[in-house]
């Protein structure tokens, strides 16, 4: 019988393999800027089948090249079903009073002219505690969003301070999965790295705090915000019940979330303790709290702001992100399975010849691969291997990579409105594009810690500051050691 022989697999070429990059960028490019509409999902499908053609034309299968996609896909299942059920339990915390409660009292107890520097530092002291950005988001978020509406502060400023300390917290705590997964891929000691991250964190936050500090208390001043503050504490007043009782849903998420509970069944039993709330205090039946969990909660208060800020969650109200995040996931599987991504990444790494060059293009590396592939986790991962072995030939400690891919891959990604993290922080905090109207975009300048950070590391690296050689990393080691070996000789 005749044996079957396959095309041989080649890695393409630098040129080959920016084709299906540099063509979807400009087709994202044209739709945006030519035709003002930011609707990225069919752009995407057309680049994965362009890699797909190259991947093809350089000896790949369709079936490798498909399942590359539905690996990255499958991978990112869990972020797709956290979206879904944050969809529910906006809805449900919303009917059960949960999120009216978190506002009411927000705007009894938080002065305007602090908000926005008390919104970043409440997230971030969140986010550290329980270890993840995206439940902070998905609820402490949402109340500040609420928050800042009532105070007429836009939309954009209040996304941008929640999302600054809520991927501040992601980025340092060490409950969180890209903290030691950065770690893992870098082969470096996970409470080393939080260390060694601190002299891009602090700085950034810093300024990041100044700039929200004055922002918030130059704008009040125009602001006649007291009868809307009013309006808003009537009217959530007058249609809900404000206790303790509706705030029961959040503190069970914190504490599961505190304990390592997975974000998907701890969100879940927030999401059935609001609809057993809302259905016990206001009288909603079954039917009522499924629709609202399918297409999203509705009320009438009287007053149309109000009206805007509740009527809003379910799941539909997800399905923009989630297929948005399914296509550029798609998209940059395909780049990966073709080793697309491997031939540029390897074609930067050989004309790398010093360590700030080195440093630079780590994090760069990290940005660019969060805006090609969509996918926070391969921004981490694919740099860290890659680049590794070039810091032990130069010199350098791993710690330097490692909080690199962190600043380029954790902090970057909600800045990219494809990227699974951008996708998440639209959807979760209503941050809607719709109509021709992006303003709501301008959250990703305004999120200054998340890309302070990167820059300031940048500038570190052309300067040589707070880089660690192998030589200090090692007596930094041995210190460690002898410390450690003397308190048990010599115990107090």
């Amino acid at each position: 019988m005749k044996q079957k022989t396959t095309t041989p697999v080649t890695t393409p070429s630098l040129g080959v393999a920016l084709i299906p990059i540099v063509l979807t960028i400009g087709l994202l490019g044209i739709q945006l800027f030519y035709y003002d509409d930011f609707t990225p999902h069919i752009a995407l499908a057309i680049g994965f089948a362009i890699t797909a053609i190259v991947g093809w034309s350089q000896g790949s299968r369709w079936k490798d090249i498909e399942s590359g996609a539905f690996h990255v896909l499958h991978v990112a299942m869990p972020s797709i079903a956290t979206l879904i059920v944050v969809g529910m339990l906006v809805s449900t915390w919303i009917a059960s009073g949960t999120v009216p409660t978190l506002i009411y009292y927000g705007l009894e107890l938080i002065d305007p002219q602090w908000f926005l520097a008390a919104s970043m530092l409440l997230c971030a002291v969140v986010s550290v505690s329980i270890g993840t950005s995206w439940t902070t988001v998905g609820t402490v978020g949402l109340a500040l969003i609420g928050i800042g509406s009532a105070f007429d502060i836009p939309v954009y400023w209040t996304a941008g301070a929640v999302v600054s300390g809520a991927f501040f917290g992601d980025k340092i705590s060490p409950l969180s999965d890209t903290t030691n997964l950065a770690a893992a891929v870098t082969e470096t000691n996970v409470f080393d790295h939080i260390k060694n991250m601190m002299p891009t964190t602090i700085p950034s936050m810093i300024i990041a705090f100044v700039i929200y500090l004055f922002v918030g208390g130059s704008s009040v001043s125009d602001l006649s915000q007291l009868e809307q503050i009013n309006s808003f504490k009537q009217g959530l007043a007058d249609n809900f019940d404000i206790g303790f009782l509706p705030l029961l849903p959040l503190v069970v998420v914190m504490t599961l979330a505190f304990f390592k509970v997975s974000p998907i069944p701890a969100l879940f039993a927030g999401f059935i303790l609001g609809g057993v709330i809302a259905a016990a205090n206001y009288g909603y039946n079954f039917n009522e709290i499924l629709t609202y969990a399918h297409s999203g909660f509705k009320i009438d208060t009287g007053t149309d702001s109000l009206n805007s800020l509740l009527n809003r969650g379910g799941v539909t109200s997800m399905t923009w992100v989630i297929t948005l995040m399914m296509f550029a996931l798609a998209f940059g599987g395909a780049l990966e399975r073709t080793s697309c991504l491997e031939s540029v990444v390897g074609a930067i790494m050989r004309t790398t010849k010093s360590f700030k060059g080195l440093q630079t293009n780590a994090i760069l590396t990290s940005v660019a691969t969060n805006a090609v592939s969509g996918d926070v986790y391969l921004s981490i991962a694919l740099p860290g291997r890659m680049y590794g072995p070039e810091y032990n030939k130069l010199g350098y400690s791993r710690l330097n990579l490692s909080r690199a891919i962190e600043e380029g891959g954790t902090l970057v990604s909600p800045l990219i409105p494809w990227n699974a993290g951008g996708a998440f922080v639209m959807g979760a905090l209503g941050l809607s594009v719709a109509g021709g109207d992006y303003s709501a975009l301008l959250y990703i300048p305004l999120a200054f810690a998340c890309w302070l950070s990167p820059v300031i590391g940048i500038l570190y690296a052309q300067t040589g500051w707070f880089c660690k050689t192998a030589e200090e990393e090692s007596e930094t080691d041995t210190q460690a050691q002898q410390s450690t070996s003397n308190k048990i000789e010599n115990p107090a």
